[in-house]
């Protein structure tokens, strides 16, 4: 009897070679409410996300080739290149080789790093006062910051502070007026909120402060939303330039590589402000749409290189290390 309960228990325990077995089995696992999948159903959602990484990537790979193309294939396509025919890499050689545009690209560096990581501490700071029920004044605080979300004191006024205050033609024109925004840090005080008070709890009988919970606790069981909250302010410093305009609109030294783009995009030319550019001199060698798109290329690939160092933090549970129920 011993021996047949182990041949019949060794059958069952088989891996299952048979695909049409393994399909029925992966079925019966599906919940109750839930239909098994028809070929209708999975053909209509291929060709769906199909088409979406088309209009994703279709644009894309136009102006990466016509940055690519020359005069010649320009004039043939009649304006934007699909198909690459006539490669060089003329445009990025005039690109580069001008002075306006290297200052350009680190003086976005410069105010993408500084000002993200200014816009996280102060955010960061406030999502967790505000997310303490013990904190002083924390809901008539809140309730002020939800306020000028829907009431401003609107552009001129900005712009008359910022300039008494002595920001025209400062760096810091460029990142304080925009440091804060008040939906990330509701984002951010929504998920503190869910910390597990047992942890919270637990550090401060082992003596911890508010420092070391928000140091030790809070921010790595929310690594998720901080990437997801930075990868924000650092997208919207990278492609901002309307701050530029209101402030510092002569000086060209002082130009961030999206509003070099804006005005050499505009004007087709050598850039206004710079005595010195190479986009003038170089016009008549280089095809003036290859250039643009070129300069279009050239901000679009350093988002393209720090995207991929932050997804991984997307797929990491907001409560990784927190306790498990």
């Amino acid at each position: 009897m011993t021996d047949t309960l182990t041949i019949e228990r060794t059958k069952d325990e088989r891996p299952v070679t048979d695909r049409g077995a393994i399909r029925r089995r992966k079925r019966s696992t599906r919940p109750a409410w839930e239909e098994p999948p028809t070929a209708a159903g999975q053909t209509a959602k291929g060709l769906t996300l199909g088409m979406v990484v088309a209009v994703v990537l279709i644009p894309l790979w136009i102006i990466v080739v016509t940055s690519l193309s020359t005069q010649a294939a320009v004039n043939r396509a009649g304006g934007l290149v699909i198909w690459p025919t006539d490669v060089t890499f003329e445009a990025y050689r005039v690109m580069l080789g001008d002075s306006t545009v290297r200052n350009a690209l680190l003086v976005s560096l410069g105010i993408t790093a500084v000002g993200t990581a200014v816009s996280m501490v102060v955010s960061i700071l406030c999502a967790y006062g505000l997310s303490r029920s013990g904190s002083v004044a924390h809901r008539f605080i809140l309730v002020l910051l939800i306020v000028t979300m829907f009431v401003s004191g609107g552009l001129i006024p900005t712009f008359l502070v910022v300039t008494e205050l002595g920001g025209y033609g400062q760096w810091w024109s460029l990142i304080l007026p925009g440091a804060v925004s008040v939906f990330n840090i509701l984002v951010l005080r929504a998920f503190y909120s869910d910390t597990s008070a047992d942890l919270i709890e637990a550090a401060r009988i082992d003596g911890a402060g508010d420092w070391r919970i928000l140091w030790s606790i809070v921010l790595p069981t929310s690594r998720a939303v901080t990437a997801v909250v930075a990868l924000f302010y650092g997208v919207g410093y990278w492609n901002s330039f309307f701050n530029v305009m209101l402030y510092m609109p002569t000086d060209s030294e002082k130009w961030p590589l999206q509003y070099v783009l804006l005005t050499y995009v505009n004007r087709g030319n050598g850039l206004p402000g710079s005595v010195n550019s190479g986009f003038g001199s170089q016009f008549a060698q280089t095809a003036p749409l290859s250039l643009q798109m070129a300069v279009v290329v050239l901000t679009i690939v350093p988002l393209l290189l720090v995207y991929p160092f932050m997804q991984k933090h997307f797929r990491v549970g907001v409560l990784t290390g927190a306790v498990k129920g």
